[in-house]
């Protein structure tokens, strides 16, 4: 018989909350669930706060206590433009002194009127103690998109054109950005999160466990579009050769039907650039170059650092030599000067990418796109990659983020993340967090986040533990969200929240409060507080974007037919007797067909010789997006195809091949980018949506009778 797992005791369940560290979670509104005292312990320690013994416990509580009774101020404050004093200023005794040095170097006397940014506020009390803390003045809220607009969604790598080298790149983007912008009017492309991957035999290919979230992948370079490279190789016949490689590369995927093989593309253009790099830049690009390395500063030094480092001892930073284990130490100074050559190879790349980034979405606005490219902010880095290692201070140790057992994952999740430490990121007034939006914002018209809810707070696993023995830690929400509307605003960019699945209350009213929009996916939409049946689209929310589908789940195609059952029952994922999950997923199909016809977007009859043909259904659940009042609609492109196969199937690694699948048509034949543009059936589809971009069905969205709501 197991033993019960321990649960917390009073002392440590005061401990744990003043820390922030969750000693029970409720996965539904009738049930709740108290974490073991080994989690609670664990992630205290991961704090830096020892509760390993009852003694410990009580004098790290009396310390916690005695601390924020006798703290001046947090050490980070937020204040919204226009709204009332912080209660963290309001409640400081009567007399305190204010003193504020704000971002352009001014001082102010007092906090009013202070214009946005992140700021230093030192306070000073009658009795003479005085404290610091970083002052965050936002904006109150993030614009709304001006009009409703419609986009295209896209895993990048998967969308090959005939000029690529085995994946999709950059210039593809710009490609896809400039074609649906102008002949389809599309407002915005959003993409997978191109973020720089951990290098490896093989490489990870999840975008979503990047190496560096702060800096792009060079493997999405068009290395052809690199001005240099017209210069590069005279005369010895390298380039010619590069090409026909690329050539074979190309054509044993979208000819051949080859997955993706994201090693060999960067084996081939890490050649290329290396050979570019010969090519002295003329003084124009030279001063560009620095720059971009002036602004980026200690950040790319310490990033480029990693990659040099990660060529010679791996990309495990931890079973590196001990003194190199540490960015800022005496070793690894001494290294970064002796592989300096290499070091300035990498910041070389990071510039290149940046500037094909920014170029793509230059070209989506010159296209006409409202918003342009959207690009997808991963929820955390890998253990080994660059960020880990040189914020270490800023990761807590031991501890990995997932998600708790739930209706869909009864294990739980273990994402292999380590998880940002809360209290030193308030101590840094969020400064990594802030340098890597502005990151981000230098070339994204909107920036969609991944598990938004992880702004408030996380699932942290103990390292060696089962994921259903993590516990939440909360996240300053209020902090993080002021960051994210400061950064955003600047940028004069859209943010979107994934927000699917289990959702603390509260979370939503305060993303949209904030101008965040959330994410909705047409099969998630039912009335769960009703009768359970298909929402009705004009009681849709509006303040979101919504879709068919996304990468983690099945294509439309799919999931009408009942194949993403088959998929999982072929792989055995399936933990209900395949019969069982038939039934339940035509039911379900049914139902959304049903309230389809009975809306009159659906062409043909429910049955017979006259039923509605699978692309005829694809249309009419894009009829549906478009009677909502949603404010930003998508498309998933393998969708205009009849695309099969998910990008991604969560609970598999090796079984199935996520991430190297390359835009295919209903009978699994690749789709390279230049047949998507001359598609009947890919300009139908865009059409759907395109018919409902003005009038009645914009404004309000549609009810079941299918007129206006309202009417």
């Amino acid at each position: 018989m197991t033993p019960p797992r321990p649960v917390p005791t009073e002392d440590l369940s005061r401990l744990a909350g003043l820390h922030g560290v969750a000693t029970s979670y409720r996965p539904s509104s009738d049930r709740t669930v108290t974490a073991s005292a080994t989690a609670v312990t664990r992630a205290l320690a991961a704090l830096g706060v020892d509760a390993g013994t009852p003694e410990a416990t009580r004098a790290a509580l009396a310390d916690r206590e005695r601390e924020l009774r006798e703290r001046l101020l947090p050490p980070t404050v937020v204040h919204w433009s226009g709204a009332a004093v912080p209660a963290a200023l309001a409640e400081l005794p009567a007399g305190t002194r204010l003193r504020v040095e704000t971002e352009r170097g001014e001082t102010r006397a007092d906090a009013e009127n202070l214009p946005v940014g992140v700021h230093l506020l030192t306070a000073t009390a009658p009795d003479g103690r005085t404290a610091r803390a970083h002052l965050v003045v936002a904006p109150p809220r993030l614009p709304t998109p001006a009009a409703r607009s419609y986009g295209i969604l896209v895993q990048l790598y998967s969308l090959l054109s005939r000029r690529s080298w085995g994946m999709g790149d950059l210039g593809d983007l710009g490609e896809l950005a400039g074609w649906t912008g102008r002949a389809l009017g599309a407002g915005f492309v959003q993409v997978n999160p191109l973020h720089a991957a951990v290098p490896g035999a093989p490489t990870d290919p999840s975008p979503y466990r990047p190496s560096s979230r702060r800096f792009p992948d060079p493997v999405h370079l068009r290395v052809e579009d690199v001005p240099e490279f017209a210069y590069a190789g005279d005369g010895d016949g390298r380039i010619p050769g590069l090409l026909e490689r690329a050539g074979r590369l190309r054509s044993a995927v979208l000819e051949k039907g080859a997955l993706i093989d994201r090693d060999a593309v960067w084996e081939l253009k890490r050649e290329a650039l290396e050979l570019i790099r010969g090519v002295p830049l003329g003084p124009g690009r030279q001063a560009a170059y620095r720059d971009f390395l002036a602004e980026q500063g200690q950040a790319l030094e310490d990033h480029a650092t990693w990659c040099a480092l990660a060529e010679t001892h791996g990309s495990d930073w931890s079973r590196w030599p001990e003194g190199l284990r540490e960015p800022r130490s005496a070793e690894t100074a001494r290294a970064r000067a002796e592989l300096m050559d290499r070091v300035d190879f990498h910041c070389r790349l990071a510039w290149l990418t940046d500037t094909q980034l920014t170029g793509a979405q230059r070209a989506a606005r010159e296209a006409g796109m409202p918003i342009g490219i959207v690009h997808d902010l991963a929820v955390g880095v890998h253990p080994w990659g660059s960020d880990a290692w040189a914020q270490q201070e800023h990761f807590a140790a031991g501890m990995s983020v997932g998600a708790p057992p739930d209706a869909f994952n009864a294990r739980g999740q273990d994402w292999g993340l380590p998880p940002w430490r809360p209290d030193r990121l308030a101590e840094s007034g969020y400064a990594p967090y802030r340098d890597l939006l502005r990151a981000l914002f230098r070339y994204a018209g909107a920036l969609r986040i991944d598990h938004v809810m992880g702004l408030f707070r996380l699932w942290w696993v103990p390292q060696g533990e089962a994921p259903t023995e993590g516990t939440y830690v909360r996240y300053d929400a209020e902090a993080m969200l002021a960051i994210l509307v400061l950064e955003a605003s600047r940028a004069g960019a859209v943010v979107i929240g994934e927000d699917l699945g289990t959702v603390e209350p509260g979370v939503r009213e305060a993303l949209r409060e904030r101008g965040v929009l959330g994410t909705s996916v047409l099969w998630f939409e039912r009335d769960w507080e009703g009768d359970g049946r298909p929402l009705d689209p004009g009681r849709w929310r509006a303040d979101c974007l919504a879709t068919a589908t996304t990468h983690d789940l099945p294509p439309t195609a799919a999931r009408l037919t009942g194949e993403h059952v088959e998929l999982r029952d072929s792989l055995g994922l399936l933990t209900r007797p395949v019969e069982t999950e038939r039934a339940e997923a035509a039911a379900d199909t049914a139902e959304w067909l049903a309230l389809l016809a009975e809306l009159g977007l659906l062409d043909g009859a429910a049955g017979g010789l006259d039923a509605p043909s699978e692309e005829a259904r694809i249309k009419a659940v894009h009829r549906f997006l478009r009677r909502t009042p949603a404010r930003m609609l998508g498309i998933w492109l393998p969708d205009t195809v009849g695309d099969r196969r998910p990008q991604n199937l969560p609970g598999t690694w090796d079984q199935y091949p996520n991430w190297r699948l390359p835009i295919a048509d209903t009978q699994g034949r690749p789709v390279p980018l230049e047949d998507l543009a001359a598609s009947p059936r890919v300009r139908a589809l865009v059409e759907v949506l395109r018919e409902g971009s003005r009038g009645a069905e914009e404004a309000g969205g549609w009810s079941r009778t299918g007129g206006p709501v309202g009417s």
